[in-house]
Parts: C-alpha cells; structure tokens; sequence
C-alpha cells in the first residue's frame, strides 16, 4: 500500500482562499525573530548592528547564518519597489515550510519621532529568550495594553522580586546625577542602547523597583528614537533637560550608513 501525498496547505482569509499559501502558512508559524530600522534616503544608522544581529539570531533560531549582502540588496529591492527612500523599515526572518527560511521585508511611513516624556508602570513579566528580537510578544503587547488602559504610555517588565529589566518595546536608561545606568537582567540589547552605550560612558548593574527614588532622571529608547520618563508607577521623575541634550547628540553623532 502507497502512502498518500502530502497535500498542499490550504488557507482562507474571510471565508476567501488565499493567494501564496505556501508563504502566509510560513508567516503564520509565530516562530523566527527580526530587525526594525528608520530609513532616511537609503541610510540606517547601525547597519552593520542590524545585520550581525540578524546573523546571530539565525544561527541560534534556523542552525545557519544570514548573508548580510543578501539582507542589503532585499532592503534596497522593497525600498525601489515601494517607491521610497524613506520608511520604517522591518526584517523578518522566518522558517520556510519546505524547509530553510524565508525572509520578510515590509516598509512603512517612516516615524517622525516626538520625544514626549513616557509614563511606566511595573509588571511581572520577562520575555522568554530576551536576548532575541524575537516574534510571539503576546506578552509584551499584553501587558502594554493594560498600562496604556491604567493611563500609563508603556509596561517595563520585572521579575517576581522587582527586578528591573527593560520596557515592553524599548530599553531603558537611569541617570543618578554621576552615573547613567542601564539594567543588567536579561533584555534585548536594542540597537539605539548599542549605539548610545560606547558614546556616553554608559554602566549595566542591577536596577530595582525599590531603587527607583534614588534616580534623578531616566530614558527609554527603541527604533523609534529616545523620549525621557516622567514617571513609574507613582516615582516621579523631572525631565532633565541638560542629560536628554548629551544623549540626542551622542544619537545624532552616529554616522548614517548606505544600505
């Protein structure tokens, strides 16, 4: 007795099949990991962050690297394809169900970033493999929704004990009037916090919920750009004008690099 083909997947969306089966079932796996970038007139800042952090989540997540070159020329090609020069620009990597992977590029208006001073509150929550950039954040956006119902910006996730880590989109930064410190529990190291860290003397050491009065001043940042905090939880912070102008113009020194 034969066995029987496998048949291919079939997918409907609103009662309609839908075209490219093969790619929206590989998109649907809720598995792989990404990179987020603004891109004005063909340029990134951190290009080659972007890229290795790529590379490096491939070889943890698929066994195999990610060719940089190739990432370069797909960016360039949805760039042309959409018609722009600028956007927000995202890469997403996932596995492929005939087997290796596929890669994702979408482009979207580019984020004209406002730095509006944010409001935070705690929650007991770390994202698994925190190390990655990583799809599945239902987490994230779980309990980022909640704060924004509770009339807070964002949620900044801790463990069980207070344990400060990072925000649900966005890392974060704390200023005690010497030293600018960011947390060392496990979180993504986002590109905007690799490029600021070399360029502002920056520390990592264990942040609190308790520790928190003991700050002058604190930021978060993300691909979006860098906007003070105003308050966590009931903590009220002054927005310090003097740090946010240090940090902007080390984030403008970064060199823009051509895709």
């Amino acid at each position: 007795m034969t066995q029987a083909s496998a048949h291919p997947v079939h997918i409907e969306v609103d009662g309609s099949p839908a075209a490219a089966t093969a790619l929206l079932a590989s998109l649907m796996t809720g598995y792989g990991h990404f990179t987020a970038m603004q891109v004005r007139e063909g340029r990134v800042r951190g290009l080659d962050l972007h890229l290795g952090r790529l590379d490096r989540a491939n070889r943890e997540l698929f066994g195999e690297g990610l060719d940089g070159d190739r990432v370069r020329a797909l960016l360039r090609g949805a760039l042309e394809a959409a018609g722009r020069r600028d956007g927000a620009v995202r890469v997403y990597v996932y596995p492929d169900t005939a087997g290796g992977t596929r890669t994702v590029v979408t482009v979207r208006e580019p984020f004209l970033h406002v730095p509006a001073p944010q409001s935070l509150k705690t929650v007991d929550y770390w994202r698994p493999a925190a190390h990655l950039k990583h799809l599945g954040g239902f987490g994230q956006s779980y309990f980022g929704e909640a704060a924004r119902r509770e009339g807070f910006d964002e949620a900044l996730l801790t463990s069980p004990y207070g344990e400060i880590a990072e925000g649900a989109v966005t890392n974060i930064a704390f200023w005690d009037g010497t030293s600018l410190i960011w947390p060392s529990a496990p979180c993504l190291h986002g590109i905007t916090m690799a490029l600021l860290e070399p360029r502002l003397g920056s520390v990592r050491r264990r942040v609190a919920r308790g520790d928190l009065p003991e700050f002058r001043a604190a930021f978060v940042t993300n691909s979006r750009g860098i906007s003070p905090v105003d308050r966590i939880d009931e903590v009220e912070f002054a927005v310090d004008e003097e740090l946010m102008g240090r940090v902007h113009a080390a984030y403008e020194s970064v060199p823009w690099d051509e895709i």
